[in-house]
């Protein structure tokens, strides 16, 4: 499974780009990897395990803005169609297996 972060943090004050860089932060050190500027993609094992990663979320949330979290199958995560530089990218790959820290 394939969890997608999507955020819109403002960033109008000093202590709101604080926060904001700070969840973009926690997302790394958790694993996940930046698709775009607000998007951050992670492979999961199961339903249990996207439950627990969206819980980790939440209790880091940063107190304003919008989060919203996908989860989604391989199959789905393949059957992407990306664009890049005006030209249809290929296939992306699934991980053959979870990779453990």
């Amino acid at each position: 499974m394939w969890i997608l972060v999507m955020f819109d943090l403002p960033a109008d004050t000093k202590t709101q780009r604080k926060a904001a860089g700070d969840f973009r932060n926690f997302l790394l050190d958790e694993g996940y990897e930046r698709c775009q500027f607000s998007n951050y993609a992670r492979f999961v094992n199961g339903k249990e395990a996207v439950e627990t990663r969206i819980n980790r979320i939440e209790r880091a949330l940063p107190a304003w803005g919008d989060v919203q979290i996908l989860n989604f199958t391989d199959r789905q995560f393949r059957d992407i169609v990306h664009f890049s530089d005006q030209g249809r990218r290929g296939t992306r790959k699934n991980p053959e297996q979870l990779v453990l820290f």
